[in-house]
């Protein structure tokens, strides 16, 4: 079965880490110790304190070899990922915000550095077609977040939605420094800002299952505010999970290699790619049954694939270049 977990608008593009996940761990500088005073995943439980986890810093250089490391870190503190390089201009530039950030949120957050020239199966896992890439790993399931040298302000709200999708998961603990004091509680957390109504009943029909509820106050929001693209992003992703439930892949996979013209389960397996991160399959799979359609097909494939272009993110160069060849397909 295929079980995909509610991702917040805004949020970009699953990507699949499993190859990493039982890499065998390795010992020395950058080893985030082993959580302390709650399980993994827990947050605080019954009102206690977080989860704690030691580590050397908040900001610490990722490989391949000890990535693993990082995914269990993520069970207690969300780890941001920073993808760079050493010729890479905007990286230098984007490099400062990220690590001024990091140290402001006091151990809510923990950032992983990977030097893409040194770590090619991160940087293939990642998908980091272009760099500055910057994704997130909650839980240990990793969320492509934005590509680019983007402004502080819009960095600092897509770490505030890293740490919403972190408080519904229940990944709430936080990181402490090695040898340096505890200082929580000295300065309460400032509140986070309220959600708009229509997508805080969105969050809470998605938190308790009901997508249904939750496609239905999305569109809500956007039939109020046509212009709400965080409602448009948020629908594109609640009804891509409302679709996938249910999903067997083996059985998806032989009815669309048993009919190629067939549309619907073309789409079907183009959601599974699109969930698992194989989003260049997805929109080949589309684009190559859209000609095949009739005027009815071939307008259900293309809200599909702007569907995906939601989820995926506008500026991600695979959304630039489905979107060059559906234009060459229309015109």
């Amino acid at each position: 079965m295929t079980n995909v977990p509610p991702l917040p608008a805004g949020l970009r593009g699953a990507v699949d880490l499993s190859s990493l996940v039982e890499r065998p761990s390795a010992g020395g500088a950058g080893r985030p110790a082993p959580a302390t005073g709650g399980a993994p995943g827990a947050g605080a439980p019954d009102g206690g304190a977080a989860a704690t986890v030691g580590v050397p810093s908040l900001v610490i250089d990722a490989t391949d070899e000890t990535f693993a490391q990082f995914l269990e870190l993520s069970n207690t503190v969300p780890v941001i990922v920073d993808l760079w390089a050493e010729w890479c201009g905007p990286c230098k530039q984007l490099s400062p915000v990220l690590d001024k950030l990091v140290t402001e949120y006091a151990g809510r957050l923990v950032l992983a550095k990977v030097d893409v020239d040194a770590n090619p199966q991160l940087t293939q896992a990642f998908q980091a077609q272009s760099i500055p890439a910057v994704a997130a790993v909650v839980g240990g399931r990793p969320v492509q977040l934005f590509v680019g040298a983007l402004p502080e302000a819009q960095v600092r709200d897509a770490f505030e939605q890293v740490l919403e999708l972190a408080a519904q998961n229940g990944v709430t603990g936080r990181a402490v420094v090695d040898g340096a004091p505890d200082v929580e509680g000295e300065a309460p957390e400032p509140e986070p800002e309220p959600l708009p109504p229509h997508h805080q009943d969105a969050y809470d029909a998605i938190d308790r299952g009901d997508y249904d509820a939750a496609i239905a106050a999305y569109k809500t929001a956007i039939a109020q505010d046509p212009r709400d693209q965080l409602a448009v992003a948020g629908l594109a992703q609640v009804s891509l999970i409302a679709r996938l439930q249910g999903v067997t892949l083996a059985e998806v996979r032989e009815a669309a290699a048993a009919d190629p013209a067939d549309l619907d389960a073309q789409l079907a397996v183009a959601d599974l790619d699109v969930s698992g991160g194989h989003v260049d399959d997805a929109f080949d799979r589309v684009l190559t049954v859209f000609p095949t359609q009739d005027a009815a097909g071939r307008d259900r494939a293309r809200a599909r694939l702007l569907e995906y272009f939601e989820i995926i993110g506008a500026d991600d160069p695979r959304v630039v270049a489905a979107r060059r060849r559906l234009t060459m397909l229309l015109y």
